[in-house]
């Protein structure tokens, strides 16, 4: 009874924070404004130059990050500087809207809109001070763009991620290289039963068992990364974690990682499946090597998609949730949208895992269908 009790509790102080965290930045623009969750999902789950962890999304508490920029040489800022300076729209006669700026020490002469950053045009002075102008034709800015090297949110992610793995990593590998081949302790005792799966239920299942050796680094790699990523992109719910993973930028470069691996690791019965099947009529032949070739890219474009929409899915899902409460302006359909949002949220947990296991077989199975030789 005492451990229930005590997990009630723990249940209730993850709700309750769980809304706080969510939903305080938008509690005061609420009040003045119809709350619109268009805009505080893409908030929590689009890529930022800022790491905001709790208040206003403009003067609450934030991590600033660093702004690199390629414009007539290197310049390089804090994304603070964006976030202080007057604006004012002024309507033009050509149907031009000139946003005026006052730019603030070193950002002077750029301005953060949409989360992309446009070099401000200098039509002059006033009162001795230059004026800088962001120009809009509709919706949409005019102004030049700098070449943004900037570390934004799901940069500093990946950064913290990987440092993450090799800690991790490096040290279950420093107790085997120090005790040998014992029974596992601590960390490497939790670990050794996922590295094996890889080993034996993913890459040895699906690759000839003459060759998966080599390729088990590159699925263990991808199925951690996957896996670890996906466990700190649970927390993009809450205002201080970043949306890795669901980023198509990062599934791209993992689904292309996986193409390259597949292709350098054809052999020739592959080869000779996708340019001149065995087997059939040659004018079939001919028909069937332009879809061969676009299979070969439909491939890791699924395992890309795969990724990305799965991740997001469960973020907007939640945030949609726990919306409802906001939407009908009536606390009573807490009752309702927390408990669900709470069950989406754990079944999170076994996405996380579940979407790094499928990422590595699914690699596994194509790299196998690369390396097979051929049957008589």
């Amino acid at each position: 009874m005492q451990q229930a009790s005590k997990f009630s509790s723990l249940l209730q102080l993850f709700v309750l924070a769980l809304s706080f965290f969510i939903f305080q930045p938008f509690a005061n623009a609420s009040e003045e404004e119809n709350f619109n969750v268009g805009e505080m999902i893409m908030h929590h789950i689009k890529d930022a130059h800022e790491w905001h962890i709790t208040g206003p999304e403009h003067g609450g508490t934030s991590l600033y990050l660093p702004i690199i920029l390629h414009d007539n040489g290197f310049k390089i800022f804090s994304s603070k500087h964006f976030y202080h300076g007057k604006e004012v729209a002024v309507k033009a006669n050509d149907s031009t809207t000139y946003h005026y700026m006052e730019g603030v020490g070193p950002a002077k002469g750029y301005a953060l809109y949409h989360e992309e950053i446009y070099k401000l045009d200098n039509i002059g002075t006033s009162n001795g001070q230059p004026v800088y102008v962001l120009k809009f034709h509709g919706e949409h800015p005019r102004n030049a763009s700098p070449t943004d090297l900037s570390i934004t949110k799901n940069v500093a992610s990946l950064l913290f991620g990987s440092l993450l793995i090799l800690v991790i990593m490096l040290s279950v590998a420093s107790f085997y290289r120090k005790n040998g081949a014992v029974a596992p302790k601590g960390l490497a005792k939790f670990l050794e039963p996922i590295i094996i799966m890889v080993r034996d239920d993913i890459a040895k299942a699906n690759i000839d068992q003459h060759k998966y050796h080599k390729y088990v680094p590159y699925l263990l790699t991808i199925f951690f990364f996957i896996w670890i990523n996906n466990m700190l992109g649970l927390i993009p719910i809450i205002p201080g974690g970043a949306n890795l993973t669901g980023n198509i930028t990062i599934t791209l470069f993992l689904a292309f990682c996986t193409l390259l691996v597949t292709v350098f690791s054809g052999n020739k019965n592959y080869w000779g499946h996708i340019f001149w099947m065995p087997g059939i009529p040659v004018p079939m032949k001919i028909f069937m090597i332009p879809i061969e070739l676009i299979g070969i890219l439909t491939k890791p474009f699924a395992l890309m998609i795969r990724l990305f929409a799965n991740i997001t899915a469960g973020h907007i899902i939640v945030l949609a949730l726990i919306s409802i409460i906001f939407i009908n302006k009536n606390i009573a359909w807490a009752g309702l949208s927390v408990p669900m949002a709470l069950f989406i949220s754990v079944l999170e947990i076994l996405v996380a895992f579940l979407q790094g296991f499928l990422f590595a077989m699914l690699s596994a199975l194509f790299i196998g269908a690369a390396v097979e030789e051929a049957h008589h």
